[in-house]
């Protein structure tokens, strides 16, 4: 088959620029939901959206399970609350005192909880770029997890992604294949409150830094 002919991009003018900038800052890491129910068809829509993320040789190797059922969600909150405590009790003075006021209470509101996986075992891409790399399965998932994060900002939703989990539990749980590794744990609905600043950096935990963005040159 011949490659298709080239198209004509559309024009990204600078007020696009400038409002892609904007929604980027407004992204945020959302942790307090209201619990009014997300329309299914925007979900939909968003999970559409975010298939157009890149993959590593196209594999697209994201799965993705809807939590629904009650039990199911105690069994995440559960998992939860034992790693939280864990991790609270890892932190002394100070620190145990800001870990302890953040707001963490997405598993209790948000109207859509998804659990993402990467299917380790996947055919498609046919292996390539992950022979040498196969992080790059995962990484590819986590591309996925941002488009989904960025379309579900421009249409008004708020998402936070859960790590405070035990992987192999959610797995069990959430009865996943062998070979799918469990990636992340998102809540997905209204925010209850809108900011430009990272909740993090609000509470006192950690403000954001240019560390990151320095380049080195070599």
């Amino acid at each position: 088959m011949s490659p298709a002919m080239n198209r004509e991009p559309p024009d990204f003018d600078a007020e696009f620029r400038d409002r892609l900038a904007l929604l980027f800052a407004w992204r945020r890491d959302v942790r307090r939901f209201r619990v009014d129910p997300a329309p299914p068809a925007l979900i939909e829509t968003l999970l559409d959206r975010a298939q157009l993320a890149p993959s590593v040789g196209n594999s697209q190797p994201w799965r993705i399970v809807s939590v629904e059922s009650r039990e199911k969600r105690a069994a995440i909150r559960a998992n939860f609350e034992r790693c939280n405590a864990e991790a609270l009790a890892a932190q002394s003075g100070e620190r145990a005192g800001l870990y302890a006021r953040l707001k963490l209470a997405g598993l209790d509101t948000a109207p859509v909880q998804l659990a993402v996986f990467c299917d380790r075992s996947t055919t498609q891409g046919h292996g390539l770029g992950a022979r040498t790399m196969p992080e790059m399965l995962d990484f590819s998932v986590v591309g996925m997890i941002v488009s989904l994060w960025l379309a579900a900002r421009a249409s008004g939703l708020g998402l936070g992604w859960i790590s405070i989990l035990d992987p192999a539990a959610v797995a069990r749980d959430l009865e996943a294949p062998e070979e799918h590794k469990f990636i992340a744990y998102l809540c997905l609905g209204w925010p209850v409150e809108e900011h430009d600043d990272p909740e993090l950096a609000r509470y006192g935990w950690q403000e954001r830094t240019d560390k990151g963005r320095k380049v080195r040159i070599v």
